[in-house]
């Protein structure tokens, strides 16, 4: 499949079979996210997998509505940052103006190499933001220096959503000369 092609399909998946994931294509969708580019190569995301029983325990930490979304995929992905290294400088003072803010923006570009490398090998994903912070810091006993940004469902999509409507490039863009 070509990148466009990719970038054209790949949707939001709120609804998935019980198929299993292999862990080698886990492995490569996370491989993928490894190659996104990073503030001086900081490489500050980090990874944590549940699957089979440990899925079921971590869907719990999920809001109601997101549980519901992907009560069939199986296999969830907690995505962290480590914090105050990527937009820092080594003694911990900010070296731009979006102060914390890059490191979100790096662990971004990671999220999408990760889904669209998911969308190339058959698979679909959910990114989810609203979830128990402190349970599934608990569950995986996530260090306190790492940021919890995301949960990621990752499955066999049991429906293909529409593409949502978007904006055009002359909605979003300003061109100068």
């Amino acid at each position: 499949m070509d990148l466009q092609t990719c970038m054209e399909q790949r949707r939001s998946v709120r609804k998935y079979t019980n198929q299993p994931v292999p862990r080698e294509l886990v492995r490569e969708i996370i491989q993928a996210a490894i190659l996104a580019p990073s503030w001086k190569n900081s490489q500050v995301s980090r990874y944590y997998v549940a699957e089979g029983n440990a899925e079921k325990e971590l869907a719990k930490c999920l809001a109601d509505f997101n549980r519901q979304s992907v009560q069939n995929a199986p296999v969830l992905i907690v995505s962290t940052v480590v914090n105050k290294r990527s937009g820092f400088t080594r003694n911990g003072e900010y070296e731009t103006h979006l102060k914390g803010g890059f490191q979100y923006y790096d662990h971004g570009m990671q999220a999408m190499n990760l889904c669209l490398k998911a969308h190339e090998l058959g698979l679909a994903t959910l990114i989810m933001g609203i979830y128990d912070e402190a349970a599934i810091r608990k569950f995986f006993n996530i260090d306190e220096n790492q940021i919890i940004v995301a949960v990621i469902a990752v499955g066999y999509a049991a429906e293909e959503p529409p593409m949502p409507k978007r904006k055009t490039v002359d909605d979003i863009t300003v061109f100068k000369e």
